[in-house]
């Protein structure tokens, strides 16, 4: 998932008086300094369990401060694979 509303992030942790190290336990990480990555700007991606943790713990919804994104750009929703053809022998 990329962390799309810092900001609201930050005021959100300011209003409920949330450190990072109480939001990144939350998030299940045993460092806080990813969240202080995300939150100072230097990363924008996590998992999808410790961003619902953090949304969820900051009492937000998820789609509030995150958004999925897929990795490949290959991956294309609704296109069917080319069908190939086999040839038989008559």
């Amino acid at each position: 998932m990329e962390l799309i509303n810092r900001d609201k992030l930050i005021r959100r942790m300011d209003k409920l008086n949330v450190s990072q190290r109480e939001l990144a336990r939350a998030a299940g990480w045993k460092s806080h300094s990813y969240m202080r990555r995300l939150i100072t700007g230097e990363a924008k991606t996590l998992n999808t369990d410790p961003a619902l943790r953090i949304a969820h713990y900051l009492h937000l919804d998820v789609d509030d401060i995150f958004v999925t994104r897929v990795d490949s750009p290959r991956a294309r929703v609704g296109t069917p694979e080319p069908q190939r053809r086999v040839k038989t022998a008559a």
